[in-house]
């Protein structure tokens, strides 16, 4: 009778030790200086457009939240709902050594979001703005004053809610 309850009570100890092994491996990451954390499951959301930057050599991923791919999808961007949420995840782009044709992701640039909240960030178009830098994911700007960067590099397209991306056609 002893042995189940040690075998379970090891077990349980085993797995309760992995959980906190994995959970502390990790890591913190700061927050932006206005505030605005990083979503923490932003990896696992859905592709609403890629993009091809020739003046920058990058590849970026543009991913969005629940609320984000139901507005692309439904076409209803204009304006963008509140709480949809615009990941772009960067790469410098690369040449594939077993395709020479290919250009794949290389190292990683950044990650920026766009968080809409028509009231929250009147002040900015309707937008919070944050970006994280290098895989050590360090918060970019020096105070929350660096929103006034991409407010400016927003404006051009002000029409458009602010946003450059333009949801790619998927087939029904």
């Amino acid at each position: 009778m002893k042995r189940p309850v040690l075998i379970a009570g090891f077990l349980l100890a085993v797995s309760t030790g992995l959980t906190f092994t994995a959970f502390a491996k990790e890591k913190a990451v700061p927050p932006a200086p206005n505030g605005i954390e990083i979503p923490k499951d932003y990896k696992n959301w859905r592709l609403i457009a890629p993009s091809y930057r020739t003046d920058h050599g990058s590849i970026r991923a543009i991913l969005g939240n629940d609320i984000a791919i139901e507005a692309a999808r439904a076409g209803k961007t204009s304006p963008w709902p509140d709480g949809a949420i615009l990941a772009k995840i960067v790469w410098k782009e690369r040449k594939d050594e077993h395709w020479e044709p290919a250009i794949v992701p290389g190292k990683f640039i950044h990650a920026e979001f766009m968080i809409k909240g028509a009231q929250k960030y009147e002040k900015t178009g309707g937008w919070g703005y944050a970006r994280w830098l290098g895989t050590e994911q360090k918060p970019y700007g020096e105070d929350a004053e660096f929103v006034d960067e991409c407010v400016a590099c927003h404006t051009p397209v002000k029409s458009r809610d602010y946003v450059f991306t333009t949801p790619a056609i998927f087939p029904k």
